[in-house]
């Protein structure tokens, strides 16, 4: 049997005569083709499925983390009792089934649709932890009529054994992460058109997402405000275009449309546009998906469709677009940089981990300081327990003078400084450190710029996203230990304060003042003045903090005051270079001077051992290497 890509590529080519001409040599007669055809495209659903669709279409899991049901729904001609809730996982005694049972077709998507809109994302396995977010965002907001694409075998087999409803899109591609801009990952953005090509015909809207956004809001009655439009997409847009709710001002948007969150109406211009669009894919294997969608619909921009509504004429002058809003619609810079919505006092639809570093980590990193990622219960829970600090900051590194290259790294360094204190005291402690939050004064960026976009709203400084100056994904690496000495494992800024985070742990909790050695109450014991609270020596020793936390090793959470001068160094000199070996891997750059090559600056973790350290970026190619 062929493929799904197959199938639509020629789908997408044939005439209805000959669709009914196919399906009747596929079928044997004509009276059972006419059956086969109109069950799968009358407008209603049909009144009979087969267990194909039933077992896949499957609530949460109970607050206790049991199953609320494991029986599988039976055949119903109303939509309210043909699906199990999602998450409502599959019973464990039963068989899974045939992997061509997981098919996508018109009956799957009519039982998942409501309204008649299916929601869908896709990836493969790598992304499971993603899908699932994104999935339970949905869930939690009430939304159900939707759909995964499983990109591998193991991907398919973890979602419907947890409830998810999943379909097979027979790509067959690596379980592991890929890379931006490999060739797996152009394979991959090739699979959401093919597969925007394949539920167009069906006749249902689909809202189309990457799994590296997640839902913050409901977004289906934003988008049904616009019946007109053809197409919705977000946009890679960071200079504001509209300060309320109504769509983006197409005539203001210069940036890439972003095809990461868009909405498609099964019209004729929207079916055409996708047509050309995966002929264009299919024939260069080097053009990005994202760049032929706008190479197609920019090739006309205007008239206005009306003077209200924000749709505009695009493509062949036919097609209807419009442009969702950058405050509601957020990107990684519009969110994490800008924060549009709070500026405007907006609540956002949904936030895209795009303009981020450090690739699928970073945009693991940056959902979990925004709290929106969802980890599994042992990860609020560490072995060992956790260890943070309070930074202390001052006014004119935060405000005085100018925001310039000199100011920002000047703040960068302290920050730096206490950051690397924390990391020994953990590494001396097994514990996790739960990381500070970052302040900076410049914006990165992958080009040359000022130091804050022109239009933008960046506020200066700003709470600058981890991936701004360390390299999230070195951080999570497993580095050789023999190499770089013991693992020291993070967490993001805003943890503590996550709601997931179990009450045991909120409560176990030991606050550390940083104290001189030899004034009242300020010595290297294990003694208390109130239960809670240690004053404790600065500048204490490897031994002295092993001597004296040992004793509080079953407190959750160790909170120093300061960082500022809490550790002497360590005793063992084969240890601290690995230390010092490790940590130089975690600092990134600052990316772009403008009118100068290369235009980054690497950031250094050791910057003060170097008398008249400068940020200035590497003089020449031959001089562009880390600080290592």
């Amino acid at each position: 049997m062929r493929g799904w890509r197959n199938a639509v590529q020629e789908t997408a080519a044939s005439k209805p005569l000959f669709l009914t001409i196919y399906a009747t040599v596929i079928l044997g007669t004509v009276v059972s083709s006419f059956y086969v055809f109109s069950a799968i495209y009358s407008p209603t659903a049909s009144p009979t499925r087969s267990i194909s669709s039933s077992w896949l279409l499957a609530p949460p899991l109970s607050q206790n983390g049991v199953s609320l049901s494991s029986n599988i729904s039976q055949p119903s001609q109303h939509r309210s009792n043909k699906l199990r809730p999602i998450w409502e996982a599959p019973s464990r005694t039963s068989k899974m089934p045939r992997l061509k049972s997981f098919r996508l077709t018109k009956e799957l998507v009519a039982q998942r649709a409501k309204d008649n809109v299916i929601i869908v994302t896709f990836g493969n396995f790598a992304f499971m932890d993603f899908i699932l977010t994104w999935v339970k965002h949905l869930t939690d907001l009430g939304v159900s009529n939707l759909l995964v694409g499983a990109m591998d075998t193991k991907l398919l087999k973890a979602l419907y054994w947890k409830g998810i409803p999943v379909f097979d899109m027979g790509s067959h591609i690596s379980t592991d992460d890929v890379g931006w801009g490999s060739p797996i990952f152009h394979k991959m953005g090739r699979q959401k058109v093919l597969l925007i090509n394949a539920i167009l015909p069906f006749g249902f809207e689909l809202l189309m997402c990457d799994t590296d956004m997640v839902w913050l809001k409901n977004p289906l009655p934003y988008l049904a405000r616009y019946p007109d439009a053809d197409i919705l997409t977000s946009s890679d847009q960071v200079v504001p275009t509209v300060v309320d709710d109504r769509l983006a001002d197409w005539k203001q948007v210069g940036a890439a449309y972003n095809i990461g969150i868009f909405h498609w109406r099964p019209t004729p211009p929207a079916k055409k546009l996708a047509k050309e669009w995966i002929d264009m894919l299919l024939a260069d294997d080097r053009i990005w998906d994202q760049n032929g969608f706008n190479e197609l619909v920019r090739r006309q921009t205007g008239p206005a469709f009306d003077d209200e509504s924000g749709i505009f004429y695009s493509y062949d002058g036919n097609l209807k677009l419009g442009i969702l809003p950058e405050s509601l619609f957020c990107s990684g810079h519009t969110y994490f940089v800008q924060a549009l919505h709070q500026q405007f006092r907006l609540q956002p639809f949904a936030l895209h981990t795009t303009f981020q570093y450090a690739g699928t980590e970073g945009k693991r990193h940056r959902l979990r300081e925004a709290m929106v990622f969802f980890d599994p219960p042992e990860y609020y829970d560490a072995p060992g327990g956790f260890l943070s600090f309070r930074p202390s900051i001052s006014k004119s590194l935060l405000l005085d003078g100018e925001h310039n290259l000199e100011s920002h790294f000047s703040l960068i360094n302290y920050q730096m400084r206490q950051i690397r204190s924390a990391l020994a005291i953990a590494s001396v402690l097994n514990r996790t450190l739960v990381l500070p939050p970052l302040w900076c004064r410049l914006d990165r960026l992958w080009f040359p710029h000022p130091g804050a976009l022109l239009g933008s709203l960046t506020r200066q400084p700003f709470l600058c996203p981890l991936d701004h100056v360390f390299e999230v994904n070195v951080m999570l690496r497993d580095l050789p230990a023999e190499e770089f000495g013991p693992a020291i494992n993070i967490r993001e800024y805003s943890f503590l304060n996550n709601p997931f985070l179990p009450q045991r742990v909120r409560e176990s909790w030991l606050d550390v003042q940083l104290c001189q050695e030899g004034t009242e109450d300020c010595h290297a014991s294990s003694n208390t003045s109130r239960p809670g609270l240690l004053r404790f020596p600065k500048r204490s020793s490897e031994e002295t903090l092993k001597k004296v936390f040992s004793s509080f090793k079953d407190v959750k959470v160790i909170q120093f005051s300061s960082m500022q001068d809490a550790f002497l160094g360590f005793t063992d000199k084969t240890r601290e270079e690995k230390f010092r070996k490790r940590v130089k891997q975690y600092v990134g750059i600052w990316c772009c001077v403008e009118n100068h090559i290369p235009g980054h600056i690497y950031y250094d973790m050791y910057w003060d051992e170097k008398p008249g350290w400068k940020p200035i970026p590497p003089k020449t190619p031959e001089d562009d290497h880390p600080p290592f």
